[in-house]
């Protein structure tokens, strides 16, 4: 019986719980014990200040998203009427008052407070009542909604010193200091503006999101990739959640249901806030460096929404770059019972480090023109994209801001815009920029050629020896549809020259289509991860552990078409011809069937090859040719397919690979966040071990997440396989606890790789494995633990191998190290 409880009790929970959010119908009438109607009696949620009155004929109808468990009915004259009804639901209750019995009374009773039991402040009653209707607050309650949004941010350049004001860098522009303003903690100077217009589009079921960014005001920039970001889907921030995303890192919200374990909070006052009468209530958090604000919140007395909240980052919060960091909210409610976010700033004081010159962020939004519930035609929220950029999103006129803009601009505004249009024409800026973008990007901008890669200019390695390289490309001035390349290097032990080349052509740009060919004469270290240093980068020379002598020379002619069907979700079709042959300590051989060895001077495969990724919601800064991925939120999917072509162009081998991939990252609020990555794949067909899957090591004690950094290259093959990697980030949650170590901000992380595969023994008929190379009887594994955010940009792991130990020249463990900047 005590189980059929337990399960009926949760049953009604979850029914309780499932209609928060739908709205509440109680209809009826109200008459007297003789039937006659009973008019302006007053109908009330018990409980709460939600009421209704009756007409003249006792009809009444009350509803709310706030209702309680029950109704009760006051009328003078009359006793008190209560009864249950459904939440969620719309129900017809009819209800007949009596009169009070003769004599009635109350009889007397006491209050005593138990003073075992600690006082508890009276804003943690009122955060319960904000907790309970936060579902119904939550915007996301409706069925649709869309608004406009004014978007407008600025940085601005403060704690600047007199050499550098007064330094030879600035004296043909200096007039720029003149608009210093020092009204703030920091003089600052505003140096960048961008203000944008957008249609923000809301549906619930299903679940559809889609903005149009009609114009945007960029100082100095005329990019419609950026003008995505400028809208308000990419910076939008939802206090009902329970953690908070703040550059990355995830931080609890006093609105969390966790919120009592991170918080202390302080009825302060009560207050009219425009027609809404208020609760103020003041948050801190328990403990230091804790991922929490401080800060105050004004909660309406009837709703319990969130009419205002005004939230800091906690002292010593654990995020780089940050010296502060506040936001203010405000809402109103635009319907009845139907609040909306009007007002959102952000503040933000970057430094690099403490009393350095560092950046303002400042973000101002405001929205107006809310239609609530009204949903579009089905057709206008299909399609997997959700940000539109109006063709003349940066060609907007003057007029047409003034006529449009939410807030005027003040007079240091207005001076970014002509500030950056002055400097556009000063041949001096354009140098600076020229050295920035050669530092950041690696290629020295040349007229209408590019000069670079710079790390690629040397590298040694003893099969080739001192190594150097020249290569360069075009430049958006020779054209913004049409890229060629080509460099050229040279091996001063082995005295070969290698070469290559190719161009780029963007056959749309909505969508992203690009046509691309690439031709390589040149060595390759097969069998590396994506993210590895590449074989010509002078670091992969300076953090070698072993030397590189299992190498490959390649001849590869590869001709691609890529199509993104939306951002996010591309495909990909390539066809490639490679001719390989063995260098350094590699060797290509089979036995004969007399046990004689029979070398293999070279093998050649051409193969066509279809690759798709799907990638919700993922956002991207482009230029003219190169994107950066800012990621997504939701799972990566990836799959490929590729066919081993015979007898084309000399190729000797026909197959089929399959390739699956799947890759996500979510947070774990005070415990930081998680990685993880599955792949799987299979090859059919009789193959030699370079067209095998060479599974990725790593012989260089620069840490690489795509690869086994415990593994040799070449030591393990496979023609089936999966894999796995998850990657745990702290954040400081342990060593943040500890005094000593709380002010350098170090951070734990926590990784684990395994690999399990098979390799049928038919391939050996075609070539052998060299010594040195196996197959996997049983899952390689490794782990590591390791620190990130040593000062701010390094990350170094312990690593440990936890098998396969009897394996010639291993590393059983060691240090590994990486670059690594976040927030």
């Amino acid at each position: 019986m005590r189980i059929k409880a337990g399960i009926l009790t949760l049953f009604t929970l979850l029914i309780t719980l499932s209609s928060l959010g739908q709205t509440t119908v109680v209809f009826g009438t109200i008459k007297d014990s003789v039937g006659e109607p009973v008019p302006l009696a007053i109908v009330r949620f018990a409980d709460s200040k939600i009421s209704a009155q009756a007409d003249f004929d006792g009809n009444y109808r009350i509803e709310s998203y706030y209702a309680t468990d029950s109704i009760t009915v006051d009328m003078t004259g009359f006793a008190r009427f209560a009864q249950k009804i459904e939440i969620g639901v719309e129900q017809e209750v009819n209800i007949i008052l009596r009169e009070p019995s003769a004599g009635s009374t109350l009889d007397e009773f006491q209050v005593t407070a138990d003073k075992k039991v600690k006082e508890e402040d009276p804003a943690w009653a009122i955060w319960r009542q904000v907790i309970k209707y936060k579902d119904v607050n939550n915007r996301e309650k409706l069925d649709a909604y869309e608004y406009e949004t004014y978007n407008k941010v600025e940085f601005d350049l403060n704690n600047m010193s007199e050499n550098f004001t007064e330094s030879r860098m600035f004296k043909h522009f200096n007039f720029i200091f003149d608009h210093v303003d020092s009204t703030e903690n920091k003089p600052y100077l505003p140096i960048f503006l961008t203000e944008s217009i957008s249609q923000y589009y809301y549906r619930k079921d299903p679940k559809s999101e889609k903005e149009y960014v009609e114009a945007t005001r960029i100082s100095g920039v005329k990019n419609n990739s950026v003008s995505q970001f400028m809208g308000d889907m990419y910076q939008n921030v939802n206090i009902y959640e329970n953690n908070v995303s703040v550059f990355g890192k995830s931080f609890i919200s006093p609105l969390s249901g966790m919120a009592k374990v991170y918080y202390d909070l302080y009825l302060r006052d009560s207050v009219w806030m425009d027609s809404s009468y208020c609760y103020k209530i003041t948050f801190i958090p328990k403990r230091r460096q804790e991922p929490t604000f401080v800060g105050d919140m004004w909660v309406n007395d009837t709703t319990f929404a969130i009419k205002k909240i005004t939230a800091s980052l906690a002292k010593d919060a654990n995020i780089n770059f940050v010296d502060s960091l506040s936001v203010e909210q405000t809402y109103n409610q635009v319907q009845n019972e139907v609040w909306m976010l009007t007002k959102d700033k952000l503040f933000v004081d970057f430094s690099l480090t403490e009393n350095s010159m560092g950046f303002y962020g400042r973000r101002m939004a405001s929205y107006r023109n809310f239609i609530i519930n009204e949903p579009k035609e089905k057709s206008f929220y299909l399609g997997g994209q959700n940000i539109f950029v109006a063709d003349d999103v940066n060609d907007k006129s003057n007029e047409f801001w003034k006529e449009h803009r939410h807030d005027s601009l003040n007079q240091n505004e207005q001076f970014v815009f002509y500030m950056m249009d002055t400097l556009e024409n000063i041949p001096q800026v354009q140098s600076y920029i020229d050295i920035i973008t050669m530092i950041v990007g690696g290629y020295k901008v040349w007229g209408k050629v590019e000069i670079g890669p710079l790390n690629t200019l040397y590298s040694y390695n003893p099969v080739e020896g001192h190594r150097v390289r020249i290569g360069g490309r075009t430049s958006n001035a020779f054209s913004t549809r049409l890229e060629l390349s080509g460099y050229g290097a040279f091996g001063f032990t082995d005295k070969e020259w290698k070469y290559g080349g190719g161009f780029r052509y963007m056959v749309s740009k909505k969508p992203r289509q690009v046509l691309s060919f690439k031709y390589k004469h040149d060595v390759e270290q097969l069998g590396q991860g994506q993210n590895a240093l590449s074989d010509d980068n002078v670091l992969r020379t300076l953090f070698a552990r072993n030397p590189i002598t299992k190498l490959s020379f390649v001849d590869e002619f590869k001709l691609s078409y890529d199509h993104e069907w939306f951002p996010g979700f591309n495909s990909r079709i390539i066809l490639n011809h490679r001719t390989l042959s063995p260098l350094g300590t590699l060797d290509y051989y089979k036995f004969g069937e007399a046990g004689q060895r029979i070398d293999i001077p070279q093998i050649t495969t051409a193969e066509v090859t279809y690759f798709t990724r799907f990638a919700y919601d993922e956002k991207f800064v482009s230029g003219e040719f190169d994107r950066i991925s800012l990621g997504t939120k939701y799972p990566i999917l990836e799959a490929q397919y590729s066919y081993g072509i015979p007898d084309v162009l000399n190729s000797g081998y026909e197959y089929h690979k399959v390739v699956m991939g799947y890759n996500h990252w979510f947070p774990v609020g005070i415990f930081g966040w998680i990685r993880y990555k599955f792949q799987a794949g299979k090859i059919w067909g009789t193959l030699p071990y370079p067209l095998l899957a060479i599974h990725e090591g790593n012989e260089t004690y620069y840490y690489d997440e795509t690869s086994f950094n415990t593994m040799n290259f070449f030591e393990f093959i496979s023609d089936e396989y999966v894999r796995a990697h998850v990657t745990h980030h702290l954040d400081g949650f342990f060593l943040n606890k500890i005094p000593l170590m709380r002010k350098l901000k170090w951070r734990e992380v926590v990784s684990a790789k395994a690999v399990w595969g098979r390799l049928d023994p038919k391939h050996f008929e075609v070539m052998e494995l060299q010594p040195n190379m196996f197959t996997l009887r049983h899952p390689f594994a490794e782990a590591s633990i390791g620190i990130e955010n040593i000062f701010k940009v390094l990350r170094v792991d312990f690593i440990w191998r936890l098998n396969y130990l009897d394996h010639p020249d291993i590393v059983k463990y060691g240090i590994r190290a990486k670059f690594d900047v976040q927030f």
